[in-house]
């Protein structure tokens, strides 16, 4: 298996996820192997949408991995048992929708994980579609980990258009519930975590900034002092564990310090702080990695984009990030596994 395998989900059904597949993979990527997993109904309305077709052969799933060798470079298609249409109408989050783009993104993430395809990457899911469709769990990075069955860290993991790429502590929370959830470990976790990711992606010895919580990085303790208990010794920690880690810097001031010194990962306290930074740096190219997971998953960082679904109206370049994004990393894994091969030997 020489060429890589990456999967790829068309998302949320009401949204622009079926144009934006059929726009990327009408001309898919020349040097890997495209496995698109969703149903037909969708995937036809999504070319009827974009005014374009993907050229696929379809396969049935017990026969992916003769499939690929019978036929030289194809881009498969594996049908998924989706919602009729009248369930799905574009422009409407609904719980038929949620349901198929979550059966769709689990079985990508098993093929991943058993090793049949490289990496996964996924057009825009909708939350509030997928907790309608079953979904208990805060977002679909958290569903997956329990879908896997990993219990270890997780964090979204967010890139901008300049290429820094962003951690957070805490996530879909009340923000009145953040200082009550920041600690040095958890901090310390999502800056390995982010430092693992880039290194995955191919970045030797990244640079790691972690944000402060209170405005001008709490004052000295005059506005607050999460920074003085929590934060700065969490980053003395993780120096002295040998990361190239510095801060906290006031979250103000922090993406112009980061550009300006071409540091790689920044840690954020909670979910505006870095994905401010996105949709103002790269919205139109933004990459969500789901990151912790054992397996490389990526996605457009925008969202359904209901309002313009069934428009021809999307815009492919988030998309096409992701994609590139997840190559690499498969990529970059398949390398060091076969490092340590040669190693052992």
């Amino acid at each position: 298996m020489n060429r890589l395998r990456i999967a790829f989900v068309p998302g949320d059904p009401g949204g622009i996820g079926p144009e934006l597949t059929v726009k990327v993979l009408s001309s898919p990527p020349p040097d890997v192997d495209i496995l698109l997993v969703g149903d037909e109904k969708v995937v036809t309305r999504g070319e009827q949408t974009a005014g374009a077709r993907i050229d696929r052969t379809p396969v049935a799933g017990d026969s992916l991995s003769a499939a690929w060798p019978a036929h030289p470079h194809p881009l498969l298609f594996l049908q998924q048992n989706g919602a009729s249409p009248e369930e799905i109408a574009p422009g409407s989050a609904t719980a038929a929708g949620g349901r198929a783009s979550l059966r769709e993104l689990e079985c990508a993430v098993d093929l991943a994980a058993r090793g049949i395809v490289d990496g996964v990457c996924f057009a825009p899911l909708n939350k509030q579609a997928m907790k309608l469709g079953g979904m208990d769990a805060q977002d679909e990075l958290h569903h997956l980990a329990g879908f896997l069955g990993f219990s270890g860290c997780l964090s979204e993991i967010n890139i901008t258009d300049a290429g820094v790429w962003t951690s957070r502590v805490t996530s879909h929370v009340p923000l009145r519930r953040v200082p009550d959830l920041i600690d040095r470990e958890k901090i310390k976790a999502s800056a390995r975590l982010l430092s693992r990711a880039l290194r995955e992606y191919g970045v030797p010895s990244p640079q790691i900034a972690v944000a402060a919580l209170n405005p001008h990085g709490g004052d000295g303790g005059n506005f607050g002092r999460e920074e003085i208990d929590i934060i700065a010794p969490a980053v003395k920690e993780l120096r002295e564990e040998g990361m190239r880690a510095a801060g906290p810097y006031p979250a103000d001031t922090l993406f112009r310090r980061v550009l300006s010194e071409n540091i790689h990962g920044v840690v954020t306290m909670y979910h505006d702080q870095g994905q401010i930074a996105l949709k103002l740096q790269g919205f139109e190219r933004g990459v969500s990695v789901l990151g912790g997971l054992p397996v490389a998953v990526a996605t457009p960082a925008h969202g359904t984009a209901y309002d313009i679904a069934g428009r021809n109206a999307a815009f492919t370049g988030a998309t096409e990030a992701a994609l590139q994004v997840v190559i690499r990393m498969a990529a970059q894994k398949r390398e060091r596994a076969r490092g340590q091969e040669q190693h052992e030997n």
